[in-house]
């Protein structure tokens, strides 16, 4: 069976009890999720999301731990663009603001970016990826 695939690597952020999050639009659709993005060609990991959550919220950030990889399918029918079934792998990492401001990504795939609170991430209209980083930045470390 022919299908994409599609790598990215994101960050969970939290500080003073609230995560960063980044709203996605896609064809129409915004749903809010973890800062990060797809790799360019070459790139490692880490370095693709420390650059996908400088384009996305602005901070520069340092990566911490490797919180885990998170593997998803997604058939041809369910995806917003795309023809054939989508293997999405997700490298997700704990992260920490080093430096610069808030702000907002111009022509890209999101077009906010803003602190939640912790307690208020469950009402908002988000990807599974934001669950996903949660449960694995709350895991017991082993």
């Amino acid at each position: 069976m022919e299908f994409d695939t599609r790598v990215g690597a994101y960050g969970v952020i939290i500080q003073d009890n609230a995560l960063l999050l980044a709203r996605w639009v896609e064809s129409g659709t915004a749903r809010w999720t973890l800062p990060g993005g797809g790799l360019e060609l070459g790139e490692d990991a880490a370095a693709g999301a420390v650059r996908e959550i400088f384009e996305e919220t602005g901070y520069t950030v340092s990566l911490g731990r490797l919180l885990g990889v998170d593997s998803k399918h997604i058939p041809a029918e369910r995806r917003l663009r795309g023809t054939r079934p989508l293997h999405a792998l997700r490298v997700i990492y704990e992260a920490r603001i080093t430096g610069g401001e808030l702000t907002h990504e111009l022509n890209g795939s999101t077009d906010q970016a803003r602190w939640v609170p912790l307690d208020e991430v469950p009402a908002l209209d988000r990807l599974d990826l934001v669950d996903v980083g949660l449960r694995l930045y709350f895991a017991p470390v082993a």
